[in-house]
């Protein structure tokens, strides 16, 4: 064993932040904990959510201005994040919104090889405890992610 390995700080230097715009509770913690450790490590931070397959009935899907409606408030929860990481004097932050699929799915199969983060921080799902889907996305990124994963209650 390497006792000097073990020694070393680990440093994340690419942080990728999941925030669901419909937990705003969650999102919140994880968003003061990502930046915390962003601006603690001088860390690129990215900002990401998903539009989720499931938020769109059938009838919405058959209607495009439905579907830009629903993808311009993503963006626009997004790009809120970002504005206010970089009021906490963050520099290095980039908005990700991300569609077709589930959350945990496109974020392992899309995002992170897109954004290649080193560590994701995600929230503890509060809106709908007792749901089947939700609260099962963090615990799904920690088992699946190849990288480090923080779930933020």
């Amino acid at each position: 064993m390497d006792y000097q390995t073990i020694k070393d700080p680990l440093v994340y230097r690419r942080i990728l932040l999941t925030v669901d715009e419909d937990d705003h509770e969650s999102s919140t913690r994880a968003f003061r904990f990502a930046t915390t450790l962003a601006r603690d490590y001088g860390a690129n931070l990215g900002i990401v959510s998903v539009m989720e397959s499931d938020d769109i009935n059938i009838f919405d899907s058959l209607t495009p201005a439905k579907i830009d409606e629903k993808r311009t408030n993503l963006t626009q929860v997004v790009n809120h994040y970002v504005k206010l990481a970089e009021e906490t004097g963050l520099t290095k932050v980039e908005p990700l919104v991300y569609e077709d699929g589930d959350v945990d799915d496109v974020i392992l199969e899309r995002v992170i090889p897109d954004f290649n983060p080193d560590l994701i921080v995600t929230g503890a799902d509060t809106q709908f405890p007792h749901s089947k889907i939700t609260g099962a996305i963090g615990p799904r990124l920690a088992k699946k992610a190849p990288v480090s994963v923080i779930v933020v209650r």
